[in-house]
C-alpha cells in the first residue's frame, strides 16, 4: 500500500471530501510527487499551491486505483472509466474538475 496524504477515510483512498463508492483514486500531485485523495486534501495539507500535470508529462504513472493499488498514467486515467486491472469504476464526476490536476490537451 502506498502512502496517501491528506484525509483518507478508508483503505480504498476515499477521503472526507469525496467518499462515494466510485471515489477510489488517489493522484500524485505534480508539484510535490505525493499522493492525495483529492485537491481539497492537498490544499489543506500540502503547504503549497497545487500545480497541474503538464501535457508533455502525462504518460507518467500518477493515478492510483484504491481498490487494487494499480498505477495508471495520467493519459490512461483520463481515457478510461474504470481500472484496467480490476474493473473498479471511477467517479465520472471527476472529469468536471480534471483541470485542477491536469493541463488540458491542446485542441487541434
Amino acid at each position: 500500500m502506498r502512502r496517501i496524504l491528506g484525509s483518507p477515510v478508508d483503505e480504498q483512498t476515499r477521503c472526507v471530501h469525496y467518499r462515494t463508492a466510485l471515489d477510489v483514486v488517489a493522484i500524485t500531485f505534480w508539484c510535490c510527487g505525493e499522493y492525495y485523495p483529492c485537491h481539497l486534501c492537498h490544499e489543506e495539507s500540502a503547504g503549497h499551491p497545487a500545480a497541474q500535470w503538464p501535457v508533455e508529462e502525462q504518460d507518467t504513472e500518477a493515478v492510483l486505483c484504491g481498490v487494487c493499488d494499480h498505477e495508471l498514467s495520467v493519459r490512461e486515467y483520463l481515457a478510461v472509466e474504470s481500472c484496467p486491472r480490476c474493473g473498479a469504476r471511477f467517479n465520472p464526476g471527476c472529469a468536471l474538475h480534471a483541470d485542477l490536476y491536469f493541463e488540458p490537451a491542446p485542441r487541434h
